[in-house]
């Protein structure tokens, strides 16, 4: 059996220059076929809240529905690091309340670190949750929870702003950092300039890994896809053509035949 991946692992994978693959996952089976798959991240991302959930944002997340998600999540891996994401107001109230929440997703959710979004705002954050032993990974550039603050999903093109949250999140201690929606001049900079791996959405091909949401990469998802998505599979069209097949079967009496019955 393969070795977990640990924080550890990424500053080696990124040292030797070979790309980190990380994936959203939000359930048992597919977080099962994505360990078996040798990815080396699992992000039980708060973009269930629109993937899984059906709702327009991730802000209605709660951190029970999070560590909910991110339990069944770590029963499926044995290989990937499994990062869970501190949802909107779990972290921002106080250092205490971020702390404690961030120690449930290791504590009761067997998650190995947490993600949450923001860039020197969140820097005093960062080290208080790293001081009480628990890996952090940062997220800057086009962050969902700030949505209504940035006017929509627009990407971020600010490079002195955005190169001043990844210095600052880096100093406080993050192991790593997300950049999604950021010109890929600006993440490739970013790249160089710290010493933690950096984890690609929208950022370009020389950030150090990458991570897409699942159900966008196996063609689950009906809504919307950004320009930074590429569709490995259409799950959703062979699922709709199965169900289909199903229904007519029933309703023409050919399902259960006689192989089916006992």
């Amino acid at each position: 059996m393969a070795s977990q991946v640990t924080v550890t692992t990424l500053y080696k994978m990124m040292e030797k220059g070979e790309k980190i693959v990380a994936l959203t996952a939000y359930d048992f089976p597919f977080a099962k076929l994505v360990d078996d798959a040798g990815i080396d991240m699992i992000l039980v991302g708060d973009s269930l809240g629109m993937v899984v959930q059906g709702n327009t944002s991730t802000l209605p997340v709660t951190m029970e529905e999070m560590l909910y998600h991110t339990q069944m999540v770590s029963r499926a891996t044995s290989r990937a690091m499994v990062v869970g994401d501190l949802p909107f107001m779990s972290y921002q109230s106080s250092l205490a309340e971020a702390i404690d929440n961030a120690g449930r997703f290791l504590k009761e959710a067997g998650a190995a670190a947490v993600k949450l979004e923001g860039g020197a705002a969140v820097s005093e954050t960062i080290a208080a949750i790293t001081a009480a032993g628990i890996p952090v990974q940062a997220h800057i550039g086009l962050t969902p929870q700030s949505v209504h603050a940035m006017g929509g999903y627009k990407v971020q093109r600010d490079e002195d702003r955005l190169m001043a949250d990844a210095r600052e999140v880096a100093d406080a201690g993050a192991f790593s950092v997300v950049l999604e929606g950021i010109p890929a001049d600006i993440a490739e900079k970013i790249t160089k300039a710290i010493a933690i791996p950096t984890i690609g959405i929208g950022a370009g091909a020389l950030c150090d890994g990458q991570i897409l949401v699942i159900h966008d990469l196996l063609g689950l998802n009906d809504r919307h896809l950004p320009k930074f998505v590429k569709q490995y599979a259409n799950l959703g069209e062979a699922a709709r053509q199965a169900l289909e097949n199903y229904a007519d079967e029933v309703r023409s009496v050919k399902f259960p035949g006689e192989e089916h019955c006992y």
